[in-house]
């Protein structure tokens, strides 16, 4: 197959410029559970206690708590031996030293007369017998998962000395029988809500920087068009339904506006468009297909995919138009390139010997790491401390979201029950919501 074609064929462009979707019959199901693999370069030994009165919770906040950190690459979980510490206990810093662990976290949760949960935790450092602080939160149920979520952000922080990421959002994209549906998820994967349903596909998603908003490509107009949905109330609004086809959109860092790929003037070519609509702007003059924009965090630089030097490869011009510098090299097809937030890597989905895998290349040396043994991997999408990558592949025949650390030695797998699972786009951080 030439590569104008194989690019034509893979995103969209998935379904028309670029549109191979895998698509698989069968239930899907919104929830996920984790299964980490593998060794991290750096591992810190934790304790997370089971939080007194957690057996009659509606959610297991340690556990919760212990699969984040794992998750992370950054933490392994001791087993604590059934013992049961609320946040006034005073551990024996010597058994749980002897135990191997650095730290340990403590709490309870309980339920209050008008049905909401108190939830206290307190975390140790073992090894010096201090103090690290702790908080208290007064819950509805809905919210247990949020809370859990948001104190192994406390315990990554004051561990690592980084924002944790474990209360953002991811979104993606499923297809059950004739039905497709967004949905809006924990960074775990579990909790998900349908953000969208409907009867004909739906395709690259894309988070507005303030986590408000979602920009994705529907085909319920029997034709590719962009819309823009508020995630919070499910308005949405038409953004792009120009002649030809509208697809793969991605916001601006200041939110203001966003760039995708038009074929209204024909072939596929680069736009910008105002988040509020309006008329676009052309960004690149070339008889090739240009697709797959995403911005520098900067905002000062557009990476894309195209195949004007004969094969599907990564680009990057600058966020005003003009000329553009190739970027990728190694290998006859390197696609869907994803910006780290410090800008210093670029994910992206390259090609080798027949299998597509998650690479990462260094952008100041162009040194390149394969993350990924999986053979079909799509959409890497980075976290928003640039720590993990969230990406689409398929494990065991089945489909499944993972997430990856940025040396590839460690893995979690959400697995879905069955179906197809796709397009996974990591959200950005959001402010406290209790």
């Amino acid at each position: 197959m030439k590569p104008r074609r194989i690019l034509d064929l893979y995103k969209l462009l998935r379904l028309v410029l670029t549109g191979l979707m895998l698509l698989v019959t069968g239930s899907v199901h919104a929830q996920f559970k984790v299964d980490v693999t593998g060794v991290g370069m750096r591992q810190l030994p934790i304790a997370v206690a089971p939080f007194r009165g957690e057996d009659s919770s509606p959610q297991k906040l340690g556990t919760i708590v212990q699969a984040d950190l794992e998750r992370s690459g950054q933490f392994v979980g001791l087993p604590v031996g059934g013992v049961v510490l609320d946040e006034l206990s005073r551990p024996d810093f010597t058994n749980w030293r002897q135990k191997g662990a650095d730290s340990l976290l403590t709490g309870s949760v309980t339920r209050l007369i008008d049905g909401r949960f108190d939830v206290r935790f307190r975390l140790w450092d073992a090894v010096r017998g201090q103090d690290l602080g702790g908080e208290k939160y007064a819950v509805n149920q809905s919210d247990l998962r949020l809370v859990s979520h948001r104190i192994s952000d406390f315990v990554y922080e004051k561990l690592t000395g980084e924002k944790g990421v474990f209360s953002t959002r991811i979104a993606y994209v499923t297809r059950s029988g004739t039905r497709y549906q967004l949905w809006v998820a924990d960074a775990d994967g579990e909790n998900a809500q349908s953000a969208l349903s409907s009867a004909e596909p739906i395709i690259s998603p894309a988070w507005s920087p303030d986590g408000t908003q979602l920009a994705y490509v529907s085909f319920e107009s029997r034709k590719p068009v962009v819309y823009t949905h508020d995630v919070g109330s499910g308005k949405r609004r038409l953004l792009a339904n120009f002649r030809g086809s509208n697809s793969a959109p991605a916001w601006s860092p200041d939110g203001q506006s966003l760039v995708m790929t038009l074929s209204r003037d024909g072939g596929s070519q680069l736009f910008a468009l105002s988040a509020a609509g309006g008329e676009p702007r052309r960004l690149g003059q070339s008889g090739s297909i240009d697709t797959e924009p995403t911005y520098s965090p900067d905002g000062k630089e557009i990476y894309f995919v195209s195949d004007r030097g004969g094969s599907p490869q990564i680009y990057k011009m600058a966020a005003t138009g003009g000329t553009a510098d190739r970027v990728t090299f190694a290998g006859t097809y390197n696609i869907s390139p994803a910006i780290s937030p410090d800008g210093r890597s670029m994910a992206y989905i390259s090609r080798t010997n027949g299998a597509f895998r998650v690479s990462l290349m260094d952008l100041a040396s162009g040194g390149i790491t394969v993350l990924t043994e999986t053979t079909s991997d799509e959409s890497p999408s980075f976290s928003p401390n640039g720590r993990l990558i969230v990406y689409a592949t398929q494990l065991d025949g089945r489909e499944a979201l993972m997430t990856a650390t940025l040396d590839g030695r460690n893995k979690a797998k959400l697995n879905g029950q069955s179906g197809d699972i796709r397009e996974p786009h990591w959200g950005p951080f959001q402010k406290q919501q209790f």
